[in-house]
């Protein structure tokens, strides 16, 4: 009895070994988010001239979201200008 108590002792010891290894490995492999937090504005190069992109928040509470999404960006807590919709 005390053979069959030890062989599942270890299984479970070799099982909760493995789910920790798995659970390291995808947490160290899982990619970065992209989207950085606030609102943020995209350029086309590193000198920020070009904007090709913006998203988060207008300051009347609408969702913006156009262009691409590049590695040169600045954001900011501050809420885009909200334009009001055509007549």
């Amino acid at each position: 009895m005390t053979l069959t108590m030890t062989t599942r002792t270890l299984r479970k010891s070799i099982l909760a070994a493995l789910l920790l290894a798995a659970a390291t490995f995808a947490a160290n492999t899982a990619p970065v988010s992209a989207a950085p937090a606030g609102n943020c504005t995209y350029y086309s190069s590193p000198s920020k001239t070009t904007v090709v992109g913006q998203f988060g928040k207008d300051c009347c509470n609408n969702n913006i979201a156009w262009g691409t999404r590049t590695s040169y960006y600045t954001c900011s807590s501050a809420c885009f200008i909200c334009y009001p919709p055509p007549r």
